[in-house]
């Protein structure tokens, strides 16, 4: 018999009438007419993504799938990549997916001993990774007006010790929108100078919002930035990103990883055209992302009971806080499942406060936003208990 895993992540929840959650996503990957604002992902480059088309079937045509691409990524995109953000002084690695990143990030920073301050909500499987190779996860409850939904830096120093060796930031923070100030990243880059320290900066929302700092702008030597292809390319089922820091972090990074064998050229390929064109769409989706956050806030607004945490976002995704009206989330995601919305539980992305919201993503055709809009304050009638 196999032995349970000691840092096993939870299973998933598997919803009514399926015989896993691989079904369940399966079922609903494949229902054309499911309007998809569960996972965060983006499609409003549907109709509009020639030159990335064009770019990969190239690269199909060309038969040099048959060959494996550099270990670390094609050198173009690592250049490409780095000009994007603005910090070409820094070392890069392209693997599959900031996901992948986050784990490399741990494993290559992180020892027995040590502490990671997380935010709670949360992408939770950060956590996990980080439960791997540290001795304890201090998870730091953000969920409250007072500190603005967010980890903010008096919570870091009110929760860090001598041990702490990595502070996460989730910026801007899946799963409620929240992001930080130039001053605040000033103030997390101090405090990582001060304790030599590492931030660990998960920017895949990064070009949602209007203002966002970088972190390694102010502590290039005390950042690991994880960087994604999924959300503002639209790229998510093509799984690519990079992870960025120091090139002594690269080189352990490189000492540890599993696949040595280069990321899919085929995305690599999509991802070139991707960047390359970036200034042609980047207002474009990030305005409409914006515009359909107004329809869910005028939706929200007719709910007694219901409020935004975080208005407006600056991700993709927002929290949409059910306590009020008494309604449990995973009820309000079966609901609109059946309407032909799906959705996520708070759940997913918080242990203490899921119980609290629904978590919806709208970087999606604004007529799929006003049917959410529409079945969202008829489902809360329905469910309301007080």
């Amino acid at each position: 018999m196999i032995q349970k895993k000691k840092y096993a992540k939870a299973a998933k929840i598997i919803p009514d009438g399926y015989e896993s959650a691989n079904h369940f996503f399966e079922a609903v990957f494949k229902d054309k007419e499911m309007i998809w604002m569960g996972q965060n992902t983006n499609e409003l480059h549907i109709g509009h993504n020639d030159d990335v088309h064009k770019a990969m079937i190239d690269c199909i045509g060309s038969d040099e799938y048959c060959k494996y691409p550099p270990p670390e990524g094609f050198t173009e995109l690592q250049s490409l990549i780095l000009k994007d953000l603005d910090l070409e002084d820094l070392s890069i690695y392209v693997n599959a997916g900031a996901t992948e990143s986050l784990y490399l990030a741990m494993n290559a920073v992180l020892s027995p001993e040590d502490n990671v301050i997380t935010p709670d909500p949360g992408y939770l499987i950060i956590d996990n990774f980080a439960s791997r190779f540290a001795n304890e996860v201090r998870q730091v409850k953000i969920y409250s007006e007072e500190n603005n939904y967010k980890l903010t830096p008096k919570l870091v120093r009110e929760n860090m010790d001598e041990n702490t060796r990595v502070i996460l930031l989730i910026d801007p923070l899946n799963p409620l929108g929240s992001s930080y100030t130039e001053e605040e990243i000033k103030e997390f880059a101090e405090i990582a100078i001060e304790n030599d320290i590492f931030l660990l900066h998960d920017i895949t929302y990064r070009d949602f919002a209007y203002n966002h700092t970088l972190c390694a702008k102010y502590a290039p030597d005390n950042t690991i930035t994880c960087y994604s292809f999924s959300k503002i390319f639209g790229m998510a089922g093509l799984r690519l990103g990079a992870i960025i820091s120091t090139q002594e972090v690269i080189d352990v990074v490189k000492s540890i990883i599993i696949n040595d064998v280069g990321t899919n050229m085929i995305a690599q390929a999509g991802a070139l055209a991707a960047l390359k064109s970036k200034p042609e769409w980047i207002d474009r989706v990030r305005d409409t992302t914006f515009e359909n956050q107004k329809i869910i806030k005028e939706a929200v607004d007719q709910c007694e009971g219901v409020f935004l945490p975080v208005y407006p976002s600056s991700a993709n995704m927002m929290g949409i806080d059910l306590s009020g009206a008494g309604i449990d989330p995973e009820d309000m995601s079966s609901y609109l499942i059946e309407k032909k919305v799906f959705t996520r539980q708070g759940s997913y992305t918080s242990n203490t406060f899921g119980h609290n919201y629904l978590r919806v993503s709208y970087s999606i055709d604004p007529e799929k936003v006003k049917v959410f809009a529409r079945e969202f304050v008829l489902a809360v009638e329905a469910l309301r208990t007080k």
